[in-house]
């Protein structure tokens, strides 16, 4: 049986050039793209083998097979979903197939990145506010639940909610009720949450830094996101798809990829995922001034790896840490502040910070 692929615009298997050789090992011709598979050797994915809701989701492995048959199995239901997975895996899309796939379909899909938001108006933006609840609250505002009500509520990044509203958001999911800021009006909704996190929660709950009883209420169907390094098969298909993707939005004309090229691609552990393979292929096609793909594979090594040669891993994170430190100026809460930056609670940075012995060299440090 031939593999189903999960894609948008896109089609099985993947082509790309081939360097054939010789019996005496010497390269012979590039094959071009649209010549590489026959026509009636492909197997082009049809309507009916790719749901609408997994579009934009492109792959043929194992791994992503059993995250789609997890996604097709929760998804007529209410229950709350905790996605779980490095950054860039494409936590969203799954979010927004599960909406797609569930009985909520026709309401509102409502997305907040809880990092993206400060911790003074993080409050404001899931709960909503009345008018005159705080300075600067002129008018009334509705927040994330109420806006989400009948549908689904995707909270990315909820690993990074401060402790004193963890405790309210439990409330919502228990009770499905809460009050506005500077309301004594108690809301109702119907939401479906489908929560997102890069982190540990169960070492946070550890940590004493996540509500566990969150944490249960949060874990009731999770799903994790497997890294790209985890699905390498996937990425000769990631890579084409985004070569034509971005050959057309910037009028290309790229049809040649060289084996040798997608080997190293391929090889590659890409620790940002999708999102790091996506953001160099655009470079690449932007590069590229020929037909054949001039991809700057010089540019695939990673700088942390290059510089920990030869020392410990608690040499390595110390040196991380500090550099992360200098470049935010010392700054280590907020959106732009060094615990944001590495995907750390404040206060799990800063006890790392003493265990490792970090200080700003003066003594006026912003935090």
């Amino acid at each position: 049986m031939a593999s189903v692929v999960y894609s948008h615009q896109f089609s099985w298997p993947a082509r790309w050039a081939e360097e054939s050789k010789t019996k005496e090992g010497a390269p012979n011709e590039i094959v071009r793209l649209d010549e590489a598979v026959p026509e009636s050797d492909a197997s082009p994915a049809t309507e009916e083998s790719i749901p609408r809701a997994f579009e934009g989701m492109i792959g043929a492995s194992e791994a992503l097979k059993s995250v789609l048959a997890h996604v097709k199995t929760v998804a007529p239901t209410d229950s709350t979903v905790l996605l779980e997975g490095e950054t860039g895996t494409g936590k969203e899309l799954i979010s927004q197939a599960i909406h797609t796939l569930s009985q909520r379909k026709t309401r509102n899909f409502v997305k907040l990145n809880c990092a993206a938001i400060p911790l003074g108006l993080l409050e404001s933006e899931l709960f909503g506010h009345e008018r005159g609840a705080f300075t600067g609250a002129i008018t009334r505002k509705i927040g994330r639940f109420e806006l989400a009500d009948k549908g689904t509520l995707f909270l990315d990044e909820v690993g990074d909610i401060p402790p004193e509203l963890q405790a309210k958001l439990l409330r919502v999911l228990q009770e499905q009720e809460f009050e506005r800021l500077g309301s004594t009006q108690t809301q109702r909704v119907d939401v479906r949450l489908v929560a997102a996190t890069n982190r540990n929660l169960a070492q946070m709950v550890s940590d004493k830094v996540f509500r566990d009883d969150l944490y249960f209420r949060l874990n009731v169907f999770p799903i994790v996101i497997p890294p790209l390094r985890e699905r390498r098969e996937d990425i000769p298909l990631l890579v084409e798809f985004f070569v034509q993707e971005f050959s057309r939005r910037m009028n290309r004309q790229i049809d040649t990829i060289l084996a040798s090229t997608m080997e190293q691609l391929t090889d590659y552990p890409w620790p940002g995922n999708i999102r790091e393979l996506q953001n160099f292929i655009e470079r690449a096609v932007i590069l590229t001034t020929g037909s054949t793909l001039r991809a700057p594979l010089g540019d695939l090594k990673s700088p942390i790896e290059s510089e920990s040669a030869g020392t410990t891993l608690k040499q390595v994170e110390s040196g991380h840490i500090l550099k992360i430190l200098r470049e935010t100026r010392w700054v280590v809460g907020g959106p732009r502040g060094a615990a944001a930056r590495l995907g750390l609670k404040r206060t799990t940075l800063l006890g790392k910070m003493r265990r490792l012995g970090l200080s700003r060299p003066s003594p006026e440090v912003a935090i």
